[in-house]
């Protein structure tokens, strides 16, 4: 694994470790944040492993589609892509027409941390 991928795929670790830190305080917007961060990251390291250019993104679908096109498969569903889309702004931003149709919850927050936790395994973390 190249040094930048690597990089890459240390702070995703570190997102992951914040998000678990944050659900554990019950600051739940900020742990959803890091977890959305995490995959990202994760997924970015992916695409620097395989050479794969990409434009700047926070899209988890659009980077799971990137790294689908060059035959890398990663271990997450379109649901769990919609979702984890969903959090990057109103995690970020208060946005009135950004804001999502959910309020963050422990259960949330567990979930998506679980999520990351998952991509994170696989991408050799």
């Amino acid at each position: 694994m190249s040094g930048e991928s690597l990089r890459w795929l240390s702070y995703a670790a570190e997102n992951l470790r914040s998000a678990e830190v944050l659900l554990e305080s019950g600051l739940y917007n900020p742990s959803l944040q890091n977890a959305q961060q995490a995959v990202e990251k994760c997924l970015k390291s992916l695409l620097i492993r395989h050479s794969l250019e990409f434009k700047r993104t926070h899209s988890i679908a659009g980077l799971r589609a990137l790294l689908a096109e060059a035959g890398v498969v990663v271990d997450l569903s379109d649901d769990e892509c919609d979702l984890l889309d969903s959090i990057y702004l109103p995690s970020r931003y208060p946005l009135g027409s950004a804001l999502p149709d959910f309020e963050p919850d422990e259960e949330l927050c567990h979930r998506c941390s679980e999520i990351a936790e998952r991509v994170l395994n696989a991408a050799g973390l």
